[in-house]
């Protein structure tokens, strides 16, 4: 990888090892997570019935679980000890290995070309470098395969001042902020924010091609569970999805 670094926040598995459980009752049905950003990442990655998908930073397994039911092999890693284990519990019995694992540093334990597609759900956010995490997914996935994930929106974080703090858009940002919808006490998170040029250049350095960019809107049903949100979202996205294809030849519908 160079002299590139690339650091996951040291707070990332205490912070999430904090309220795992918590998380883990709540994300899938929480309207941000339920009805916004997972269902549009997971209409993104496609059909997976008969393919190994990594799951990265899989957290509990929500993904992981709905992934195997839907006929795929599924590989997940996660940093935080706790999600790891709320995720051997949720995905019990089905086709799911999981393992403790830190993004940020290589996939040693992954062979090359050992999936045909790839999730990474809202988790890329806590990297400094996008790029060196990038590229071993470019290792890990086949030719043809594809990587599909979910980050913050640049312009939904340029938007919240909080996250904008004082510097420029084109400045990458390290912020923090207490969450609401977790129950108490409120965690604190730390991630980064970055300009959207950042992100895809970072995605195609390793040689990744750009194959769909989705600006998600919420689901209707959003509508009567969380209308002031339903509005907001329907305005103005807080989420990127992104699906890339690593050259070759083309993953199976």
């Amino acid at each position: 990888m160079g002299d590139e670094r690339v650091r996951a926040e040291t707070s990332v598995p205490r912070t999430y090892g904090s309220f795992a459980e918590r998380f883990s009752a709540l994300a899938p049905t929480k309207p941000h997570n339920g009805l916004y950003e997972r269902p549009a990442t997971l209409d993104l990655l496609g059909p997976v019935e008969g393919q190994r998908v990594l799951d990265a930073a899989c957290g509990p397994g929500i993904c992981s679980e709905i992934l195997a039911r839907q006929g795929a092999t599924v590989h997940g890693f996660d940093v935080t000890p706790e999600m790891i284990a709320l995720a051997r519990a949720r995905c019990a019995g089905l086709p799911v290995e999981l393992t403790e694992g830190d993004m940020s540093a290589p996939l040693h334990w992954l062979e090359d070309g050992a999936f045909d597609k790839i999730l990474c759900s809202l988790a890329l956010d806590y990297l400094e470098v996008l790029t060196p995490t990038l590229r071993e997914f470019f290792r890990v996935t086949r030719p043809g395969g594809t990587l599909t994930f979910s980050m913050g929106h640049p312009m939904g974080d340029w938007n919240h001042p909080e996250i904008r703090g004082e510097g420029a858009y084109h400045e990458r940002r390290h912020f923090g902020l207490h969450w609401s919808g977790f129950g108490e006490p409120r965690p604190f998170v730390e991630s980064y924010r970055r300009p959207l040029a950042e992100i895809l250049n970072a995605l195609v350095d390793p040689g990744w091609i750009l194959d769909r960019v989705v600006e998600p809107l919420p689901l209707p049903e959003m509508k009567a569970v969380a209308p002031r949100l339903y509005e907001e979202l329907s305005l103005a996205p807080v989420f990127l999805c992104i699906r890339a294809r690593k050259p070759g030849e083309p993953s199976t519908p």
